[in-house]
């Protein structure tokens, strides 16, 4: 884990689910998982609260690689999860309920994946 600054921690995706879980052993909520496309990797930052107390983690990956779910740890990732699934085609596996790209009705498939060349 390295810090970046006072709310922000970048992590590696072998640390995510013990990151998740200590989290929640201390009574952490999940506030939002925000996901985005730079430089051609998804970055996904999740945000914890704890009262007035507020932590970032961000997860850099490859647009090929698969990310593991939390959805089991809090119920409320499977909507992010799912949402960066149809909007920027990341991958998450294990996901406790998977709408199957249902979330939105939209027209296009996976709409704000990037690709190299735009």
């Amino acid at each position: 884990m390295e810090k970046m600054n006072d709310y922000l921690f970048k992590i590696e995706k072998v640390e995510l689910l013990s990151v998740i879980m200590e989290k929640k052993n201390a009574l952490w909520r999940l506030v939002q998982i925000c996901c985005a496309m730079v430089n051609d990797q998804y970055e996904i930052t999740y945000s914890f609260a704890n009262g007035y107390e507020f932590e970032n983690f961000r997860l850099i990956v490859d647009k090929d690689e698969e990310v593991p779910s939390i959805s089991r740890v809090y119920n409320a990732a499977i909507f992010y999860e799912n949402e960066m699934h149809e909007l920027f085609g990341l991958n998450v596996s294990e996901i406790k309920t998977n709408l199957k790209d249902r979330l939105y009705r939209i027209d296009a498939q996976t709409p704000f994946k990037k690709e190299a060349n735009e």
